[in-house]
Protein backbone atom coordinates (compact mmCIF):
# COMPACT_ATOMS: atom_id res chain seq x y z
CA UNK A 1 0.00 0.00 0.00
CA UNK A 2 2.90 2.53 0.76
CA UNK A 3 3.98 1.63 -2.64
CA UNK A 4 1.18 2.34 -4.14
CA UNK A 5 0.67 5.60 -2.60
CA UNK A 6 4.25 6.65 -2.73
CA UNK A 7 3.84 5.06 -6.95
CA UNK A 8 0.77 7.69 -7.90
CA UNK A 9 2.40 11.28 -6.79
CA UNK A 10 5.37 9.86 -9.07
CA UNK A 11 3.00 9.21 -11.77
CA UNK A 12 1.16 12.27 -11.51
CA UNK A 13 4.28 14.41 -11.97
CA UNK A 14 6.21 12.55 -14.65
CA UNK A 15 2.82 13.07 -16.35
CA UNK A 16 2.71 17.39 -15.89
CA UNK A 17 6.56 17.42 -16.54
CA UNK A 18 5.72 15.31 -19.72
CA UNK A 19 2.99 18.20 -20.77
CA UNK A 20 5.16 21.01 -19.50
CA UNK A 21 7.91 20.13 -22.20
CA UNK A 22 5.66 19.79 -24.92
CA UNK A 23 4.25 22.64 -24.31
CA UNK A 24 7.51 24.97 -24.26
CA UNK A 25 8.05 22.88 -27.15
CA UNK A 26 4.84 24.70 -29.03
CA UNK A 27 5.50 27.71 -27.44
CA UNK A 28 9.04 28.30 -29.19
CA UNK A 29 8.31 26.76 -32.12
CA UNK A 30 5.48 29.24 -32.38
CA UNK A 31 7.38 32.33 -31.77
CA UNK A 32 10.26 31.33 -34.54
CA UNK A 33 7.52 31.31 -36.31
CA UNK A 34 5.53 34.79 -35.64
CA UNK A 35 9.02 36.15 -35.76
CA UNK A 36 9.96 34.62 -39.38
CA UNK A 37 6.71 36.02 -40.74
CA UNK A 38 7.18 39.16 -39.47
CA UNK A 39 10.75 39.53 -40.99
CA UNK A 40 9.49 38.36 -44.25
CA UNK A 41 6.59 41.46 -44.17
CA UNK A 42 9.42 43.37 -43.48
CA UNK A 43 12.13 41.99 -46.10
CA UNK A 44 9.06 42.50 -48.77
CA UNK A 45 8.41 46.35 -47.74
CA UNK A 46 12.08 47.05 -48.35
CA UNK A 47 11.95 45.10 -51.46
CA UNK A 48 8.73 46.60 -52.67
CA UNK A 49 10.40 49.98 -51.72
CA UNK A 50 13.75 50.02 -53.36
CA UNK A 51 11.89 48.23 -56.01
CA UNK A 52 10.13 51.46 -56.85
CA UNK A 53 13.23 53.75 -57.17
CA UNK A 54 15.94 51.40 -58.18
CA UNK A 55 17.30 48.90 -60.96
CA UNK A 56 18.57 45.17 -59.87
CA UNK A 57 21.80 45.66 -58.10
CA UNK A 58 25.16 45.56 -59.72
CA UNK A 59 27.36 42.40 -59.12
CA UNK A 60 30.90 41.16 -60.44
CA UNK A 61 32.08 37.39 -60.66
CA UNK A 62 34.67 37.80 -58.28
CA UNK A 63 32.91 40.17 -55.47
CA UNK A 64 29.49 41.17 -54.12
CA UNK A 65 28.80 44.64 -55.62
CA UNK A 66 27.45 47.35 -53.57
CA UNK A 67 23.97 48.41 -53.32
CA UNK A 68 22.92 51.46 -54.97
CA UNK A 69 22.80 54.36 -52.61
CA UNK A 70 19.06 55.12 -52.14
CA UNK A 71 17.82 57.72 -49.81
CA UNK A 72 14.30 56.75 -49.00
CA UNK A 73 12.69 60.17 -47.13
CA UNK A 74 15.05 62.57 -48.05
CA UNK A 75 13.68 66.06 -48.73
CA UNK A 76 14.09 66.65 -52.99
CA UNK A 77 16.26 69.63 -53.98
CA UNK A 78 20.26 68.83 -51.88
CA UNK A 79 22.53 67.27 -52.74
CA UNK A 80 25.46 66.16 -50.68
CA UNK A 81 24.23 69.10 -48.35
CA UNK A 82 24.51 71.66 -51.46
CA UNK A 83 21.02 73.06 -52.03
CA UNK A 84 20.33 73.74 -55.28
CA UNK A 85 22.51 71.00 -57.28
CA UNK A 86 21.02 68.11 -57.53
CA UNK A 87 19.03 69.66 -60.27
CA UNK A 88 22.28 70.32 -62.00
CA UNK A 89 23.59 67.24 -61.69
CA UNK A 90 20.48 65.68 -62.83
CA UNK A 91 20.57 68.13 -66.12
CA UNK A 92 24.14 67.35 -66.89
CA UNK A 93 23.72 63.75 -66.52
CA UNK A 94 20.19 63.34 -68.30
CA UNK A 95 21.75 61.20 -71.65
CA UNK A 96 22.52 58.44 -69.30
CA UNK A 97 19.76 55.76 -69.46
CA UNK A 98 21.30 52.96 -67.95
CA UNK A 99 18.51 52.61 -65.39
CA UNK A 100 17.33 56.47 -65.72
CA UNK A 101 18.29 56.50 -61.83
CA UNK A 102 19.34 59.76 -62.26
CA UNK A 103 15.86 61.35 -63.24
CA UNK A 104 14.09 64.28 -61.37
CA UNK A 105 12.44 62.34 -58.68
CA UNK A 106 15.58 59.82 -56.79
CA UNK A 107 18.81 62.09 -58.37
CA UNK A 108 18.78 63.74 -55.12
CA UNK A 109 18.29 60.87 -52.87
CA UNK A 110 20.30 58.73 -54.94
CA UNK A 111 23.23 60.99 -54.74
CA UNK A 112 22.86 61.82 -51.00
CA UNK A 113 24.28 58.81 -49.30
CA UNK A 114 22.93 59.25 -46.20
CA UNK A 115 20.77 56.62 -45.32
CA UNK A 116 22.60 54.33 -42.65
CA UNK A 117 22.00 50.77 -43.06
CA UNK A 118 23.00 51.71 -47.16
CA UNK A 119 26.32 52.81 -45.88
CA UNK A 120 26.72 49.67 -43.88
CA UNK A 121 26.49 47.48 -46.55
CA UNK A 122 28.33 49.37 -48.50
CA UNK A 123 31.04 49.32 -45.73
CA UNK A 124 30.61 45.35 -45.80
CA UNK A 125 30.63 44.80 -49.77
CA UNK A 126 33.79 47.41 -49.82
CA UNK A 127 35.80 45.65 -47.75
CA UNK A 128 35.10 42.33 -47.69
CA UNK A 129 37.51 42.34 -50.93
CA UNK A 130 38.94 38.99 -52.11
CA UNK A 131 38.53 36.07 -49.81
CA UNK A 132 41.97 33.74 -49.35
CA UNK A 133 40.36 31.40 -51.97
CA UNK A 134 39.95 34.27 -54.98
CA UNK A 135 43.29 35.49 -53.87
CA UNK A 136 45.05 31.91 -54.55
CA UNK A 137 42.84 31.63 -58.01
CA UNK A 138 43.89 35.09 -59.01
CA UNK A 139 47.17 33.74 -58.36
CA UNK A 140 46.90 31.15 -59.99
CA UNK A 141 45.77 32.58 -62.96
CA UNK A 142 48.68 35.15 -63.19
CA UNK A 143 51.70 33.91 -64.90
CA UNK A 144 54.96 33.56 -63.06
CA UNK A 145 58.42 34.23 -63.06
CA UNK A 146 60.29 30.79 -63.17
CA UNK A 147 62.88 31.15 -60.68
CA UNK A 148 66.11 28.74 -60.99
CA UNK A 149 68.25 30.17 -58.89
CA UNK A 150 68.44 28.64 -55.30
CA UNK A 151 71.58 30.35 -53.27
CA UNK A 152 73.93 28.82 -50.81
CA UNK A 153 72.61 29.45 -46.67
CA UNK A 154 75.34 31.40 -45.09
CA UNK A 155 74.11 31.48 -41.34
CA UNK A 156 71.92 33.12 -38.75
CA UNK A 157 73.03 36.87 -37.72
CA UNK A 158 71.75 39.11 -34.98
CA UNK A 159 69.26 41.76 -36.59
CA UNK A 160 67.85 44.92 -34.84
CA UNK A 161 65.52 48.15 -35.86
CA UNK A 162 69.04 50.46 -35.18
CA UNK A 163 71.56 48.17 -36.43
CA UNK A 164 70.30 46.09 -39.74
CA UNK A 165 72.80 43.16 -40.54
CA UNK A 166 71.73 43.76 -44.27
CA UNK A 167 70.85 47.65 -45.33
CA UNK A 168 69.35 47.67 -48.62
CA UNK A 169 65.78 47.34 -49.67
CA UNK A 170 63.09 45.39 -47.61
CA UNK A 171 59.80 43.45 -48.11
CA UNK A 172 56.97 41.83 -46.62
CA UNK A 173 54.71 39.19 -47.23
CA UNK A 174 52.90 38.10 -44.05
CA UNK A 175 51.19 35.09 -46.00
CA UNK A 176 53.66 33.17 -48.75
CA UNK A 177 57.02 34.26 -47.99
CA UNK A 178 59.77 31.61 -48.84
CA UNK A 179 63.44 31.71 -49.12
CA UNK A 180 63.46 31.58 -52.67
CA UNK A 181 60.85 34.62 -53.13
CA UNK A 182 63.13 36.51 -51.40
CA UNK A 183 66.98 35.79 -53.19
CA UNK A 184 64.84 36.25 -56.59
CA UNK A 185 63.64 40.07 -54.77
CA UNK A 186 67.34 40.92 -53.56
CA UNK A 187 68.92 39.50 -57.34
CA UNK A 188 67.18 41.29 -59.18
CA UNK A 189 67.51 44.56 -57.11
CA UNK A 190 71.45 44.28 -57.79
CA UNK A 191 72.00 42.61 -53.52
CA UNK A 192 74.67 39.55 -53.35
CA UNK A 193 73.00 38.52 -49.84
CA UNK A 194 68.80 37.70 -48.70
CA UNK A 195 67.82 37.69 -45.25
CA UNK A 196 64.85 36.80 -43.82
CA UNK A 197 62.98 37.57 -40.41
CA UNK A 198 60.15 36.45 -38.65
CA UNK A 199 59.14 34.42 -41.45
CA UNK A 200 57.56 37.31 -43.30
CA UNK A 201 59.90 39.99 -43.40
CA UNK A 202 62.95 39.81 -46.22
CA UNK A 203 66.39 42.24 -46.55
CA UNK A 204 68.57 42.64 -49.04
CA UNK A 205 72.27 44.13 -49.00
CA UNK A 206 75.44 43.52 -50.23
CA UNK A 207 77.43 43.18 -46.84
CA UNK A 208 76.70 41.56 -43.85
CA UNK A 209 77.27 44.03 -40.74
CA UNK A 210 76.40 41.96 -37.77
CA UNK A 211 77.66 38.61 -35.67
CA UNK A 212 77.05 35.42 -36.38
CA UNK A 213 74.84 33.32 -33.74
CA UNK A 214 74.41 29.80 -33.57
CA UNK A 215 72.06 28.58 -36.37
CA UNK A 216 69.29 26.77 -33.61
CA UNK A 217 68.48 30.49 -32.91
CA UNK A 218 67.10 31.06 -36.42
CA UNK A 219 64.09 28.94 -35.68
CA UNK A 220 60.82 30.32 -37.19
CA UNK A 221 59.22 28.55 -40.47
CA UNK A 222 59.06 30.82 -43.48
CA UNK A 223 55.10 31.81 -43.89
CA UNK A 224 54.81 30.57 -47.12
CA UNK A 225 57.34 27.28 -46.69
CA UNK A 226 57.25 25.26 -43.52
CA UNK A 227 60.40 23.53 -41.94
CA UNK A 228 62.12 26.18 -44.04
CA UNK A 229 64.38 28.61 -41.53
CA UNK A 230 62.88 32.14 -41.86
CA UNK A 231 64.85 33.84 -39.58
CA UNK A 232 63.18 34.81 -35.38
CA UNK A 233 63.09 37.24 -32.94
CA UNK A 234 66.15 39.51 -34.11
CA UNK A 235 67.48 36.77 -35.57
CA UNK A 236 68.13 36.68 -39.78
CA UNK A 237 68.80 33.47 -41.98
CA UNK A 238 70.89 34.60 -44.35
CA UNK A 239 71.16 33.43 -48.01
CA UNK A 240 74.38 34.09 -50.88
CA UNK A 241 72.13 34.94 -54.01
CA UNK A 242 73.54 32.48 -56.74
CA UNK A 243 76.89 34.50 -58.38
CA UNK A 244 76.53 35.64 -62.11
CA UNK A 245 79.01 36.82 -64.11
CA UNK A 246 79.04 41.18 -64.14
CA UNK A 247 77.53 42.07 -67.43
CA UNK A 248 75.47 39.15 -67.78
CA UNK A 249 72.88 40.54 -64.62
CA UNK A 250 70.02 41.86 -65.94
CA UNK A 251 67.47 44.22 -63.69
CA UNK A 252 64.01 44.77 -64.02
CA UNK A 253 63.90 48.60 -63.13
CA UNK A 254 67.07 50.73 -64.16
CA UNK A 255 65.64 54.03 -64.67
CA UNK A 256 67.35 57.06 -66.66
CA UNK A 257 66.57 59.91 -65.06
CA UNK A 258 68.17 62.81 -67.08
CA UNK A 259 70.87 64.94 -67.48
CA UNK A 260 71.60 67.44 -64.56
CA UNK A 261 74.71 70.22 -64.44
CA UNK A 262 77.56 69.04 -62.02
CA UNK A 263 76.90 70.35 -58.13
CA UNK A 264 79.27 72.79 -57.24
CA UNK A 265 80.78 70.07 -54.57
CA UNK A 266 80.43 66.88 -55.19
CA UNK A 267 80.93 65.72 -51.50
CA UNK A 268 78.13 68.04 -49.79
CA UNK A 269 76.02 66.54 -52.25
CA UNK A 270 76.66 62.97 -51.23
CA UNK A 271 78.45 61.95 -54.36
CA UNK A 272 81.07 59.16 -54.27
CA UNK A 273 83.94 58.98 -56.91
CA UNK A 274 84.56 55.27 -57.94
CA UNK A 275 87.49 54.64 -59.86
CA UNK A 276 86.20 52.54 -63.28
CA UNK A 277 89.62 51.93 -65.54
CA UNK A 278 87.17 50.82 -68.68
CA UNK A 279 83.82 53.06 -67.51
CA UNK A 280 80.48 52.02 -69.36
CA UNK A 281 76.60 52.77 -68.29
CA UNK A 282 76.87 48.70 -67.16
CA UNK A 283 79.98 48.87 -65.27
CA UNK A 284 79.01 52.35 -63.45
CA UNK A 285 75.71 51.09 -62.65
CA UNK A 286 76.51 47.96 -61.20
CA UNK A 287 79.46 49.64 -59.32
CA UNK A 288 76.99 51.66 -57.74
CA UNK A 289 74.77 48.72 -56.91
CA UNK A 290 77.27 46.61 -55.17
CA UNK A 291 78.04 49.55 -52.96
CA UNK A 292 74.43 49.86 -52.46
CA UNK A 293 73.85 53.59 -53.55
CA UNK A 294 70.38 54.13 -55.36
CA UNK A 295 71.97 56.36 -58.09
CA UNK A 296 74.72 56.41 -60.56
CA UNK A 297 76.22 59.36 -62.32
CA UNK A 298 78.37 59.52 -65.04
CA UNK A 299 80.66 61.93 -66.13
CA UNK A 300 82.74 62.10 -69.69
CA UNK A 301 84.92 59.69 -67.52
CA UNK A 302 84.06 59.39 -63.90
CA UNK A 303 81.58 57.23 -62.19
CA UNK A 304 79.58 58.49 -59.19
CA UNK A 305 77.56 56.98 -56.78
CA UNK A 306 75.34 58.46 -53.81
CA UNK A 307 71.53 59.78 -53.28
CA UNK A 308 68.88 62.83 -54.03
CA UNK A 309 69.76 65.43 -51.64
CA UNK A 310 69.31 69.15 -51.58
CA UNK A 311 72.93 70.27 -53.07
CA UNK A 312 71.88 67.43 -55.86
CA UNK A 313 67.67 67.06 -55.89
CA UNK A 314 67.31 65.81 -60.00
CA UNK A 315 64.12 68.42 -60.26
CA UNK A 316 66.16 70.67 -62.51
CA UNK A 317 67.50 68.38 -65.65
CA UNK A 318 69.17 70.13 -68.21
CA UNK A 319 68.97 69.72 -71.98
CA UNK A 320 69.78 66.34 -73.08
CA UNK A 321 72.06 67.43 -75.82
CA UNK A 322 74.62 68.60 -73.13
CA UNK A 323 74.88 64.55 -72.44
CA UNK A 324 74.44 63.33 -76.20
CA UNK A 325 77.65 61.53 -75.91
CA UNK A 326 75.86 58.19 -76.44
CA UNK A 327 78.58 55.55 -75.41
CA UNK A 328 81.69 56.68 -72.85
CA UNK A 329 83.75 54.29 -74.55
CA UNK A 330 84.02 56.05 -77.59
CA UNK A 331 85.72 59.50 -78.87
CA UNK A 332 85.03 61.80 -76.09
CA UNK A 333 83.49 65.15 -76.82
CA UNK A 334 85.57 68.35 -76.06
CA UNK A 335 85.63 68.43 -72.24
CA UNK A 336 84.37 72.19 -72.59
CA UNK A 337 80.80 70.38 -73.77
CA UNK A 338 80.46 67.25 -71.11
CA UNK A 339 82.37 67.92 -67.96
CA UNK A 340 79.54 69.66 -66.38
CA UNK A 341 77.16 67.54 -67.05
CA UNK A 342 76.01 64.28 -65.77
CA UNK A 343 73.57 61.33 -66.85
CA UNK A 344 72.14 59.93 -63.80
CA UNK A 345 70.59 56.54 -63.49
CA UNK A 346 68.19 54.99 -60.95
CA UNK A 347 69.77 51.64 -59.76
CA UNK A 348 67.42 49.11 -58.16
CA UNK A 349 68.84 49.51 -54.60
CA UNK A 350 66.50 50.89 -52.69
CA UNK A 351 67.44 54.41 -50.66
CA UNK A 352 67.71 52.89 -47.23
CA UNK A 353 67.31 56.14 -45.68
CA UNK A 354 63.44 56.07 -45.47
CA UNK A 355 62.08 52.28 -45.39
CA UNK A 356 62.36 51.95 -41.14
CA UNK A 357 58.47 52.84 -40.11
CA UNK A 358 57.01 52.48 -36.50
CA UNK A 359 54.05 53.22 -34.61
CA UNK A 360 53.74 56.38 -33.03
CA UNK A 361 55.27 56.67 -29.97
CA UNK A 362 52.37 58.56 -28.36
CA UNK A 363 48.94 58.22 -28.57
CA UNK A 364 47.75 60.97 -30.77
CA UNK A 365 44.79 63.62 -29.91
CA UNK A 366 43.86 64.37 -33.35
CA UNK A 367 42.23 61.63 -35.70
CA UNK A 368 43.49 62.71 -39.09
CA UNK A 369 41.72 60.79 -42.12
CA UNK A 370 42.60 59.91 -45.43
CA UNK A 371 39.86 59.76 -47.62
CA UNK A 372 39.27 58.92 -51.40
CA UNK A 373 36.81 57.71 -53.59
CA UNK A 374 38.08 54.28 -54.37
CA UNK A 375 40.50 53.98 -56.84
CA UNK A 376 41.72 57.09 -56.38
CA UNK A 377 45.32 56.28 -54.99
CA UNK A 378 44.41 56.00 -51.55
CA UNK A 379 47.51 52.88 -50.81
CA UNK A 380 49.66 55.06 -53.51
CA UNK A 381 49.27 58.32 -50.76
CA UNK A 382 49.42 56.00 -47.36
CA UNK A 383 52.97 54.76 -48.85
CA UNK A 384 54.41 58.02 -49.33
CA UNK A 385 53.18 59.39 -46.16
CA UNK A 386 54.69 55.83 -44.21
CA UNK A 387 58.09 56.82 -46.55
CA UNK A 388 58.33 60.21 -45.39
CA UNK A 389 57.03 60.80 -41.92
CA UNK A 390 58.37 56.69 -40.80
CA UNK A 391 55.06 56.25 -39.13
CA UNK A 392 52.18 53.80 -40.01
CA UNK A 393 49.13 54.91 -40.92
CA UNK A 394 45.80 53.10 -39.97
CA UNK A 395 42.68 52.09 -41.72
CA UNK A 396 39.03 51.77 -40.89
CA UNK A 397 38.93 48.47 -42.17
CA UNK A 398 41.08 45.42 -42.60
CA UNK A 399 42.35 44.60 -45.33
CA UNK A 400 44.39 41.78 -45.44
CA UNK A 401 46.15 41.54 -48.67
CA UNK A 402 47.74 45.57 -47.66
CA UNK A 403 48.46 44.16 -44.34
CA UNK A 404 50.84 41.10 -46.23
CA UNK A 405 52.15 43.52 -48.40
CA UNK A 406 53.68 45.59 -45.00
CA UNK A 407 51.00 48.09 -43.86
CA UNK A 408 50.81 46.92 -40.62
CA UNK A 409 48.98 49.80 -39.31
CA UNK A 410 45.94 47.71 -40.71
CA UNK A 411 45.89 45.36 -37.97
CA UNK A 412 45.71 48.56 -35.61
CA UNK A 413 42.72 49.52 -33.78
CA UNK A 414 41.16 52.75 -36.07
CA UNK A 415 40.83 54.33 -33.57
CA UNK A 416 43.86 54.06 -31.14
CA UNK A 417 46.17 57.08 -31.82
CA UNK A 418 49.08 55.61 -33.31
CA UNK A 419 48.83 55.61 -36.76
CA UNK A 420 49.81 59.12 -38.10
CA UNK A 421 46.26 59.22 -40.19
CA UNK A 422 43.19 56.99 -40.78
CA UNK A 423 42.69 55.68 -44.43
CA UNK A 424 38.76 55.65 -44.75
CA UNK A 425 36.22 56.00 -48.00
CA UNK A 426 33.32 56.99 -45.55
CA UNK A 427 31.23 60.12 -46.35
CA UNK A 428 28.25 60.14 -44.05
CA UNK A 429 27.68 62.90 -41.55
CA UNK A 430 28.58 60.76 -38.39
CA UNK A 431 31.24 59.30 -40.06
CA UNK A 432 33.09 62.61 -41.21
CA UNK A 433 32.18 63.90 -37.73
CA UNK A 434 34.80 61.58 -35.98
CA UNK A 435 37.69 62.83 -37.54
CA UNK A 436 39.21 66.14 -36.67
CA UNK A 437 40.51 66.90 -39.78
CA UNK A 438 41.19 65.24 -43.09
CA UNK A 439 43.11 64.79 -46.38
CA UNK A 440 40.59 65.02 -48.94
CA UNK A 441 42.35 63.00 -51.77
CA UNK A 442 40.47 63.74 -55.37
CA UNK A 443 41.80 61.96 -58.65
CA UNK A 444 39.50 62.36 -62.11
CA UNK A 445 36.71 59.70 -62.06
CA UNK A 446 37.74 58.31 -65.29
CA UNK A 447 41.06 57.21 -63.58
CA UNK A 448 39.48 56.27 -60.73
CA UNK A 449 36.44 54.32 -62.15
CA UNK A 450 39.04 52.31 -63.76
CA UNK A 451 41.37 51.48 -61.06
CA UNK A 452 38.55 50.43 -58.68
CA UNK A 453 36.99 48.25 -61.77
CA UNK A 454 40.22 46.68 -62.66
CA UNK A 455 40.53 46.34 -58.49
CA UNK A 456 37.05 44.44 -58.45
CA UNK A 457 38.12 42.22 -61.40
CA UNK A 458 41.49 40.97 -60.87
CA UNK A 459 42.76 42.63 -57.10
CA UNK A 460 45.00 45.27 -56.43
CA UNK A 461 47.62 44.65 -59.35
CA UNK A 462 45.32 42.94 -61.85
CA UNK A 463 43.42 44.21 -64.88
CA UNK A 464 40.10 43.28 -65.89
CA UNK A 465 39.81 41.60 -68.93
CA UNK A 466 38.38 43.46 -72.71
CA UNK A 467 35.47 40.86 -71.53
CA UNK A 468 34.54 42.18 -68.34
CA UNK A 469 34.76 45.75 -70.05
CA UNK A 470 32.45 44.52 -72.68
CA UNK A 471 29.81 42.57 -69.94
CA UNK A 472 26.91 44.42 -68.51
CA UNK A 473 28.97 44.96 -65.39
CA UNK A 474 30.41 47.82 -66.35
CA UNK A 475 27.54 49.97 -67.67
CA UNK A 476 26.01 49.20 -64.31
CA UNK A 477 28.71 49.99 -62.49
CA UNK A 478 29.26 53.27 -63.88
CA UNK A 479 25.87 54.19 -63.05
CA UNK A 480 26.42 53.13 -59.22
CA UNK A 481 29.58 54.51 -58.56
CA UNK A 482 29.88 57.78 -61.02
CA UNK A 483 27.59 59.78 -58.22
CA UNK A 484 29.26 58.16 -55.23
CA UNK A 485 32.23 59.88 -56.20
CA UNK A 486 30.46 63.10 -56.67
CA UNK A 487 28.92 62.63 -53.10
CA UNK A 488 32.20 61.79 -51.17
CA UNK A 489 33.71 65.03 -52.21
CA UNK A 490 30.68 66.66 -51.69
CA UNK A 491 30.08 65.29 -48.15
CA UNK A 492 33.63 65.93 -46.88
CA UNK A 493 33.61 69.49 -47.88
CA UNK A 494 30.23 69.97 -46.07
CA UNK A 495 31.04 68.09 -43.20
CA UNK A 496 34.49 68.01 -42.43
CA UNK A 497 36.24 70.20 -40.04
CA UNK A 498 39.59 70.98 -40.98
CA UNK A 499 40.13 69.87 -44.99
CA UNK A 500 43.37 70.16 -46.61
CA UNK A 501 42.21 69.45 -50.76
CA UNK A 502 44.97 66.82 -52.31
CA UNK A 503 44.37 65.97 -55.85
CA UNK A 504 46.01 62.93 -57.48
CA UNK A 505 47.54 64.09 -60.56
CA UNK A 506 48.99 67.32 -59.02
CA UNK A 507 51.14 64.96 -56.77
CA UNK A 508 52.07 62.82 -59.45
CA UNK A 509 53.69 66.44 -61.24
CA UNK A 510 54.87 68.19 -57.96
CA UNK A 511 55.82 65.33 -55.44
CA UNK A 512 58.26 66.95 -52.82
CA UNK A 513 55.72 70.10 -52.65
CA UNK A 514 52.73 68.34 -52.36
CA UNK A 515 54.04 66.21 -49.58
CA UNK A 516 55.72 68.90 -47.95
CA UNK A 517 52.23 70.26 -47.65
CA UNK A 518 50.83 66.75 -46.39
CA UNK A 519 53.53 66.70 -43.85
CA UNK A 520 52.75 70.35 -42.61
CA UNK A 521 49.11 69.40 -42.48
CA UNK A 522 49.84 66.19 -40.20
CA UNK A 523 51.97 68.50 -38.29
CA UNK A 524 55.23 66.36 -38.73
CA UNK A 525 58.76 67.13 -38.85
CA UNK A 526 61.09 65.92 -41.80
CA UNK A 527 63.92 66.74 -43.56
CA UNK A 528 64.54 67.07 -47.05
CA UNK A 529 66.78 64.31 -47.36
CA UNK A 530 64.05 61.79 -46.14
CA UNK A 531 61.50 63.96 -48.39
CA UNK A 532 63.90 63.17 -51.68
CA UNK A 533 64.66 59.40 -50.45
CA UNK A 534 60.55 59.04 -50.74
CA UNK A 535 60.74 60.55 -53.86
CA UNK A 536 63.09 57.53 -54.95
CA UNK A 537 61.00 54.74 -53.49
CA UNK A 538 57.53 56.28 -54.52
CA UNK A 539 56.34 53.50 -56.44
CA UNK A 540 56.01 50.91 -53.65
CA UNK A 541 54.47 47.21 -53.98
CA UNK A 542 51.08 48.23 -55.14
CA UNK A 543 51.59 49.98 -58.67
CA UNK A 544 50.19 48.25 -61.65
CA UNK A 545 53.26 46.97 -63.96
CA UNK A 546 52.87 49.20 -66.83
CA UNK A 547 49.11 50.79 -68.61
CA UNK A 548 47.03 48.11 -69.71
CA UNK A 549 43.98 49.51 -71.25
CA UNK A 550 41.27 48.23 -72.84
CA UNK A 551 41.37 47.79 -76.70
CA UNK A 552 38.46 50.29 -77.37
CA UNK A 553 37.10 53.21 -75.08
CA UNK A 554 35.28 51.84 -72.55
CA UNK A 555 33.35 55.09 -72.17
CA UNK A 556 29.91 55.73 -73.66
CA UNK A 557 28.76 58.89 -74.68
CA UNK A 558 26.01 58.43 -72.17
CA UNK A 559 28.59 57.73 -69.88
CA UNK A 560 30.93 60.99 -70.19
CA UNK A 561 27.68 62.79 -70.25
CA UNK A 562 26.67 61.97 -66.96
CA UNK A 563 30.32 61.81 -65.30
CA UNK A 564 31.36 65.64 -66.91
CA UNK A 565 28.08 66.38 -65.07
CA UNK A 566 28.95 65.57 -61.77
CA UNK A 567 32.93 67.05 -62.52
CA UNK A 568 31.64 70.50 -63.11
CA UNK A 569 29.44 70.35 -59.76
CA UNK A 570 32.16 69.12 -57.29
CA UNK A 571 34.51 71.95 -59.44
CA UNK A 572 31.73 74.27 -58.53
CA UNK A 573 31.52 73.04 -54.94
CA UNK A 574 35.42 73.26 -54.28
CA UNK A 575 35.27 77.04 -55.47
CA UNK A 576 32.74 77.75 -53.11
CA UNK A 577 34.26 76.42 -50.26
CA UNK A 578 37.82 78.49 -51.26
CA UNK A 579 39.48 75.66 -51.92
CA UNK A 580 41.17 75.16 -56.18
CA UNK A 581 39.22 73.71 -58.37
CA UNK A 582 39.54 70.62 -60.05
CA UNK A 583 42.68 70.23 -62.47
CA UNK A 584 42.15 71.26 -66.30
CA UNK A 585 42.52 67.66 -67.65
CA UNK A 586 39.53 66.79 -65.91
CA UNK A 587 37.25 68.42 -68.52
CA UNK A 588 37.89 69.76 -72.30
CA UNK A 589 37.62 73.69 -71.21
Amino acid sequence: MKRESMAKPLYRLQRFLRKTQLFLLFLGVAYVMAGSVLLLQRASLVVTQRAATSPPLPSLPSLPSPPLVLELGMPPGRVGGYGGRSSRIMARGRGFQSGNMLDDKTGARWLMSRNLEIRHLRRRWFHSLMTEKDMSQVERSTPRRKVSRKGSYIGCFLDSSKERALRGSVSYDFRKMTSTMCQDTCSESGYQFAGLEYGSECYCGNRVTSLRVRDEECNVDCKGEKRSPCGGVGRLSVFKVEDVLPGQRRYRNVLYRGCFREPENSTSAALVHVVQPNLTTQSCVEACMNKEFPLAVLGSTDCFCGYATPDFSLHQPADEKRCSQTNITETPLPSSTLQSFYRVYQTPVQDSRCTERKFLPEKSSSLVALSSFPGAGNTWVRHLIELTTGYYTGSYYFDGTLFNRGFKGEKDYWKSGRTICVKTHESGKREIEMYDSVILLIRNPYRSLMAEFNRKCAGHLGYASDQHWKSKEWPEFVSSYAPWWASHVLDWLRFGRNVLVVHFEELQMALVPRLQSIVSFLNATVTEDRLLCAESNQDGHFKRSGVRRPAFDPFTPDMRGLIDGLIRTVDQALRESNHAGLPLGYLPR
